[in-house]
């Protein structure tokens, strides 16, 4: 393909632009901060993570046949860029004027809104990249967008280290518009990608996109084999919350907000190349030793829980995060590759678009079954998601090799 480096390069900035905004509007992070801070109730700060999640994903295989109707993706991404951007504000403007329950309504709102955007750029994204990128590059690409995001959070982290445990509203309201600011930059390095010209996209949408959707899913051995794996891989994405509850049971504290800045951009830096390079050589392959990694730690850390004095947990617990986060990063960068590499075309696009919206349903139940079994405890919500993790291990070894 023609213009691969420069279209490489317009990649990496503008996916790291949109992690940046990701890590700084962060449902996980400095949205619950702020919802602590302005007395917003609880309920409110319950809908963030699945809000922010499974909304991103539950849309994607509507609108995968109105993305695929367009001959150019790229102005479709730069439609979902300037749509988060827009959210961000919105966001930042509910922080700066509304209180309480007002204001979880607002940051709720506009966090639905920020999520069908950022669906769009999920969606054409990956069509953009496989139209331009070659194969065994993807991935190397993919982490390095990554990288950049987590050695820009990183850098936030440290700094909010520093600040007092009472940090001024306007102080988060500057943080929200910066991660506005960073979708808005991102759109004008994504407007300079040279998309070839195809002139085989879909004239007109599909009618019945369940129909549509049921269809590939029930009809694509390998597509519900990539499901499988990727839902038991969800143990990287649910266990760091109930990790950071057992670590408080031991009586770690890494419950500052600096604290998990810091272990989510650590994690991104370290990882983000790594996994990119491997994930070219074999996206299944770096999948697998990822979830490996992660359920053994888990597993480590409840036995460290029962059996280790305070002072080993002081250190173990927050080491254990850190290292869960990091498989998670090498998680996210493989199975983003194996997607991109598994299709061509318009087939691409519609699966990417099915495959998100049965994990925006799986998120879900995963996702509250986890929940129930804490009720038992900690432990046994971490054991049962290692368990899920080690499952999603031997799948992943199975599923056919689409890498270079």
């Amino acid at each position: 393909m023609d213009n691969q480096q420069h279209n490489a390069n317009r990649f990496i900035w503008a996916n790291g632009l949109q992690g940046i905004g990701d890590q700084i509007v962060a449902a996980k992070t400095l949205l619950p901060w702020l919802f602590t801070a302005a007395g917003v109730p609880a309920f409110f700060t319950g809908l963030l993570v699945p809000v922010r999640e499974s909304g991103s994903m539950l849309p994607q295989a509507a609108l995968s046949p109105w993305v695929s109707s367009k001959p150019n993706r790229k102005r479709v991404w730069l439609l979902g860029s300037w749509g988060q951007a827009v959210s961000g504000v919105g966001i930042a403007v509910a922080a700066a004027t509304l209180e309480g329950a007002a204001l979880g309504i607002g940051v709720i709102a506009c966090l639905a809104a920020l999520s069908v955007f950022r669906a769009l750029c999920s969606i054409a994204g990956k069509d953009v990249q496989g139209r331009t990128i070659d194969k065994g590059r993807r991935g190397l690409i993919t982490g390095r967008a990554t990288a950049l995001s987590g050695a820009f959070t990183l850098a936030v982290g440290l700094a909010l280290t520093f600040l007092p445990a009472e940090v001024p509203r306007w102080l988060i309201v500057a943080l929200l518009l910066g991660g506005a600011a960073t979708w808005g930059l991102a759109s004008l390095v994504f407007r300079g990608i040279r998309e070839p010209v195809d002139n085989n996209y879909a004239t007109e949408e599909a009618g019945n996109w369940i129909a549509v959707t049921w269809s590939l899913v029930t009809g694509d051995k390998e597509l519900r084999a990539f499901l499988l794996v990727r839902s038991l891989m969800l143990v990287t994405a649910l266990s760091t919350p109930f990790i950071v509850v057992l670590a408080q049971e031991q009586g770690s504290d890494l419950s500052s907000l600096g604290a998990f800045v810091i272990a989510s951009g650590g994690a991104a830096l370290l990882g983000g190349r790594i996994s990119g390079v491997w994930s070219d050589r074999s996206s299944k392959l770096t999948m697998a030793w990822a979830a490996a990694a992660a359920s053994v730690v888990i597993v480590l850390l409840v036995v460290s829980a029962n059996l280790a004095s305070p002072s080993v947990n002081a250190f173990a617990m927050p080491a254990g995060f850190f290292a869960v986060n990091l498989a998670h990063t090498a998680v996210r960068v493989s199975r983003k590759t194996y997607l991109v590499d598994m299709a061509d075309g318009e087939r691409r696009t519609l699966i990417t678009g099915a495959s998100n919206t049965v994990m925006g349903v799986v998120l879900l139940v995963v996702g509250a079954l986890s929940s129930a079994i804490a009720v038992v405890g900690t432990q046994a919500a971490l054991l049962f998601l290692a368990l899920m993790g080690a499952v999603g291990v031997a799948g992943a070894f199975n599923l056919r090799d689409v890498s270079a």
